[in-house]
């Protein structure tokens, strides 16, 4: 699973991907091992969003990671498509997610570009309005949860679903390449076979005021892959 898998999961030459009409451009950077890692771009519209993540310097020349992730959802942020584009190392492979709401069920395929074969093909159960990790942190910026409360947020993958807890655990001042922030950290639940199967934890810094922007994200895995930082770099409304 790679850092957009956590986010969706979970650089030098971005360039925006098409979305429906952009309202807001942010851009993190990623941290692993103390050493710049890549970056993270997300672009969203009202019914949109695109990810786009890159690895750079040393991680590239290791492992290169060109991600891209199209997510469509409606007014309620209920998942209706997405599709991710992965090339990591010497894979290319597109995963594509089919929320079908009349049936209640999530329908997922995975093709491999290379050899121009299908890899998996997958159907899972969800609620009749089910979210991935992009719609459902959008769900969790629209909802107030006070720190020491929890909610649940309903996630898939295409091949699992969960009713995912998210618990709001203490508010922190955070300080990144973006400036610093009053934030509330929420741990989202998604590991440990929840949702998905890798062990480890998810930390998310959202701002404590209306906006309720997410200016930090931390993945605590296991050996070998270690912590992962995200910070916001940049917030942007074209």
């Amino acid at each position: 699973m790679s850092f957009a898998g956590v986010f969706a999961a979970l650089c030098v030459g971005y360039a925006p991907a098409a979305v429906d009409s952009v309202t807001e451009r942010l851009t993190y950077t990623i941290e692993w091992r103390l050493i710049h890692a890549g970056n993270m771009v997300v672009d969203s519209g009202p019914t949109s969003d695109v990810l786009k993540l890159e690895s750079a310097g040393m991680v590239s020349a290791l492992y290169k990671v060109d991600d891209t992730y199209r997510v469509q959802f409606d007014s309620s942020f209920c998942a209706a498509s997405s599709v991710m584009n992965s090339n990591e190392g010497s894979r290319h492979r597109e995963t594509a997610i089919n929320f079908d709401r009349n049936r209640n069920r999530a329908f997922l395929t995975e093709k491999d570009l290379i050899k121009n074969t299908i890899v998996s093909k997958t159907d899972v159960q969800i609620p009749n309005c089910a979210h991935e990790v992009i719609t459902a942190l959008k769900q969790l910026r629209r909802t107030k949860v006070d720190v020491g409360q929890s909610v649940q947020i309903p996630v898939t993958d295409g091949r699992k679903s969960a009713a995912v807890k998210v618990e709001a655990q203490e508010r922190e001042r955070v300080i990144t390449p973006a400036g610093a922030f009053n934030t509330v950290r929420y741990e989202v639940n998604l590991l440990n076979g929840v949702v998905y199967s890798r062990s480890g934890r998810v930390f998310i810094w959202l701002t404590d005021d209306e906006r309720r922007l997410p200016v930090q994200f931390r993945l605590r895995m296991n050996f070998p892959l270690g912590t992962v930082t995200l910070e916001l770099e940049k917030e942007e409304h074209p």
